[in-house]
């Protein structure tokens, strides 16, 4: 199970009933942190987000909404007795940023790892997930991100006991790998086992016009957070050319890309009751939710 808090749906400012954006990822005690604006830390904690699992960072972009608040959270996780590593991963210029950034949290009790990506559309591993990013349309370098997190195949227990395999041996099997038996039988895992299960995968993108790119890296997400600045249709042609988007561009893209559930963050401080908005992205994808600060869900 993959649990995805998010703690914050603003842009912009911080507002005292919206946090800024931010998403919570969080597998097997292991939590991954996507961008981090002022009080991040307090909208963590609000949701019930257990900062201890803190293990890696995505930052989208450097705007100060998405990554300002990162000195508190380094302070904080300090305060808590964080001793473990923790990656920071972003488009390039991330470590200048980071640079510049702790001159006022120069004391950091836990060593740090930097990654900045470059390119497009590539993959690597990150905390026993796969890591898919693709550049977004912003008026600066702006990444949106995919994780996903394959799954073991359908062990069949009863196949396993007609072939006299004790269950010392199951969980081998279970990982893929064959077994000899005592009495030198070898048992290939295919023969205990009911097919593949489909991975999970979440995409999270803000702070972008609508482009194709998104489609590709939020193609079958179990959950799509993707911006939705505003509401209202007619904002369209005010908005060209700021690399935001409004919530029917965003109900498009979910409808392309074949995404389970799609769930609108990032909105404007203007934008007061994003319910009020979101039935005329469900006619265009049913599976829409507006989100709201603390918004939990399991994948």
């Amino acid at each position: 199970m993959i649990d995805v808090y998010l703690p914050g749906t603003g842009g912009m400012i911080p507002q005292k009933e919206r946090w800024l954006s931010c998403c919570w990822v969080e597998h097997q005690g292991k939590a991954i942190l996507i961008d981090c604006g002022e009080g991040t830390q307090i909208a963590l904690k609000e949701s019930g987000c257990k900062i201890s699992h803190l293990n890696t960072i995505l930052f989208t972009h450097f705007h100060a909404d998405h990554i300002a608040g990162l000195p508190g959270l380094l302070l904080t996780l300090g305060n808590h007795g964080k001793k473990t590593p923790l990656t920071l991963i972003g488009p390039s210029g991330l470590k200048g940023i980071f640079n510049a950034l702790t001159v006022i949290a120069p004391v950091i009790p836990y060593p740090i790892e930097i990654i900045e990506l470059k390119g497009d559309k590539n993959v690597f591993k990150i905390d026993g997930s796969e890591l898919m990013y693709a550049s977004l349309t912003h008026s600066i370098p702006c990444y949106g991100y995919s994780i996903i997190w394959k799954r073991k195949p359908i062990f069949n227990p009863q196949k396993a006991d007609k072939l006299g395999v004790p269950k010392k041996f199951f969980r081998i099997l279970h990982t893929g790998m064959a077994v000899k038996l005592d009495d030198g039988r070898i048992i290939d895992p295919q023969s205990v086992l009911d097919g593949v299960r489909n991975p999970i995968k979440l995409c999270y993108c803000t702070d972008t016009s609508s482009n194709d790119s998104m489609i590709n890296l939020a193609k079958d997400a179990d959950l799509f957070v993707c911006e939705g600045m505003h509401g209202e249709r007619d904002m369209q042609k005010k908005f060209e050319g700021k690399g935001h988007m409004l919530f029917h561009e965003s109900a498009y893209i979910a409808k392309k890309a074949c995404v389970k559930e799609l769930w609108l963050t990032h909105y404007s401080p203007a934008l007061r009751n994003p319910d009020d908005y979101v039935e005329s992205a469900r006619e265009i994808f049913p599976y829409t939710n507006a989100a709201h600060d603390g918004m939990h869900t399991k994948l």
